[in-house]
């Protein structure tokens, strides 16, 4: 037995004379080779981006960016189903985490959609380590993990050893050398997907590409269950990488990493952020011309990890026109300076107001910087992305490159109105990007004579809910002339499968989730409902008790951002108004008592129109 055998080993003997493991990678610059990294047992693993050499008390290791790089073993880890463990297992690593985020990897092979979980990792999230397993005889063997959390908060940039083992009835979790988490909820065999890819310092599956940031020392996999007894002897070889100081992450430059954008435009305040990519101070100098320019500080994001800064200007005049720009300095006494830059202040509820509103940005910035110069010719008070801002949550180079880098000017003089969808994954890095009122996944604010009810509509909506309740209840005390909702999902929608394959049978026609917030809307009298998630345009004829109506609420679905484009169904639903297929945005105005849509395609050509009169 593999406990046996550690159990026997002396303290003194090195590892080799242990239990050999099937699979075993030292992460040394050495066994990098034309692509490919050297296994020491095993198979190699082919290398994505370039890691780079980094150092430890016991010499060389590999450095992963967190974007692109990590090391793929198999595309398919079935080419390698003869090493797959089936019910007893060890997985160990040496590493560290110089970014944390929702998904990481240290070893794995899963496919984690939705509801479908299949595999196995051993990993981190933003906080701890983790041991993830799907298995036979867990509710069945339906195919959902259990992802065992550890109650070690690691420190960043400083090297632990992580042990997972299975014995068929119960998962473990170490932490250099001590039981970290254990759970009995999964037991049997592994459950497999029929296909995924088998990975090092990458979390991977059809949809999900999140690579480590930190270094990586050495990473094995037993078929055999380590003991407690076994791991603290494992760990004991290498306990001077624990017992060494944090790499503490120094960019070898200070300088921009997301450059300042805006938030959250009230009356008289709104709020400006930006990144640095080392920690520095946080002043913005605002007035309402370049000679009258005052300095604001504000505190640094309590977060070394990303380093975002985020000042909140208040005492401002209504509905004004303000300069600004932001200035940080690092501990080296290097300085970054913006451009003179400018934003407007919310007016009155009397003035009349603009705004710009899109979707499922994702990850084409091709196709958000030229929808974003389209609504920047616009000028518009501000602009709204319903859900799906970028393709994954936890990438943070889909932020910072993806979505920031790709919708400039706007971002620099528009303040943006962020509403999560799916693809953020609830990803901290969302959190830590944005900033509205709390809780921040719900919310709402007003400008000029509308109120904005921001949901969440990957979280529970039905009726008894915490958004329900605080949604009816904002809803029934808004006094505001014009009342929108936004969220990501759509309640009514003609797309061709998403809610069920029109091609071959039938559909919901809609996420039937929003059901019981359909009524508040019409309980309350929504005017407009905002909503993604669909690739493409679809308007709807106002609709009460789910039949086209002349009164209701408007359900429009403006999800042709950056995403792949997706078509309506064969036949078309009452409720339909009006569809289109392409990339495209929406213009709002509302003066008074009458509101006026615009829709335009990517040429910035109109295609749709829709005006009420209150």
């Amino acid at each position: 037995m593999f406990a046996v055998a550690l159990l026997a080993i002396a303290t003194s003997a090195p590892f080799h004379d242990g239990p050999d493991p099937r699979v075993a990678f030292d992460l040394q610059p050495r066994y990098l080779q034309n692509g490919v990294l050297k296994a020491r047992l095993g198979p190699d693993a082919r290398v994505s981006g370039k890691p780079t050499e980094a150092k430890t008390p016991l010499g060389q290791c590999l450095k992963l960016d967190g974007k692109q790089d990590g090391f793929v073993i198999a595309d398919n880890f079935r080419d390698h189903a003869a090493l797959m463990p089936r019910q007893k297992f060890t997985v160990e690593a040496w590493a560290s985490v110089s970014m944390g985020q929702s998904y990481g990897s240290f070893m794995s092979v899963l496919q984690d959609n939705g509801n479908f979980e299949k595999g196995w990792v051993l990993g981190h999230n933003d906080k701890s380590f983790t041991f993830a397993l799907s298995t036979t005889g867990a509710d069945d063997g339906d195919g959902k993990m259990t992802y065992l959390k550890g109650k070690t908060e690691f420190t960043i940039g400083k090297l632990y050893h992580i042990v997972g083992t299975f014995d068929g009835a119960k998962m473990r979790l170490y932490v250099n050398g001590a039981l970290d988490a254990e759970s009995a909820e999964q037991s049997g065999e592994v459950l497999y997907p029929e296909k995924a890819p088998w990975t090092l310092g990458v979390y991977k599956d059809d949809d999900e590409n999140f690579s480590l940031a930190g270094r990586m020392v050495q990473v094995a996999m037993y078929d055999l269950v380590a003991t407690e007894e076994g791991v603290k002897h494992l760990f004991s070889h290498k306990k001077e990488l624990a017992d060494a100081a944090p790499e503490v992450p120094q960019a070898a430059e200070f300088d921009w990493v997301v450059k300042p954008y805006q938030q959250l435009p009230l009356q008289t305040g709104i709020s400006i952020l930006w990144e640095t990519s080392r920690p520095g101070t946080s002043v913005v100098h605002v007035g309402q011309n370049k000679n009258s320019l005052k300095p604001v500080s504000g505190g640094i994001e309590t977060n070394p990890q990303t380093l975002i800064h985020k000042v909140h200007l208040t005492g401002l005049k209504p509905d004004s026109h303000y300069v600004y720009k932001v200035e940080s300095t690092d501990a080296a006494g290097k300085k970054l300076e913006s451009g003179l830059l400018t934003f407007k202040t919310a007016p009155e509820a009397d003035r009349a107001i603009r705004f710009t509103i899109l979707g499922d940005t994702q990850d084409q910035p091709r196709v958000n910087n030229r929808i974003a110069e389209h609504m920047w010719n616009e000028r518009p008070d501000f602009f709204m992305i319903v859900g799906d801002l970028v393709g994954t949550g936890a990438n943070k180079m889909h932020w910072t490159d993806h979505f920031f880098g790709s919708m400039r000017p706007l971002f620099d003089r528009v303040p943006l109105i962020p509403v999560l969808g799916n693809h953020e994954g609830d990803a901290r890095l969302y959190y830590d990007y944005m900033h509205v009122p709390v809780p921040e996944y719900w919310y709402q604010f007003k400008y000029g004579p509308a109120e904005f009810f921001v949901v969440d509509s990957n979280r529970d909506v039905k009726e008894g809910s915490e958004q329900y309740k605080w949604l009816e209840a904002a809803l029934a005390k808004s006094k505001s002339k014009w009342k929108f909702v936004a969220h990501h999902h759509p309640p009514y929608s003609s797309d061709e499968d998403d809610f069920g394959n029109l091609w071959e049978g039938q559909s919901t026609r809609g996420d039937q989730r929003l059901q019981d917030m359909v009524k508040l809307y019409e309980k309350y009298k929504v005017d407009v409902v905002w909503t993604g998630h669909i690739h493409s345009y679809e308007r709807t004829w106002p609709i009460l008790k789910n039949r086209a109506s002349e009164k209701g609420p408007v359900y429009i679905v403006c999800g042709g951002g950056g995403g792949g484009l997706e078509t309506h169904g064969p036949t078309r639903p009452e409720f339909s108004n009006r569809i289109r297929h392409g990339h495209h945005y929406c213009v709002v105005s509302i003066n008074g008592n009458t509101f006026e849509m615009s829709a335009f395609d990517i040429e910035g050509r109109q295609f749709d129109g829709l005006k009420i009169k209150k």
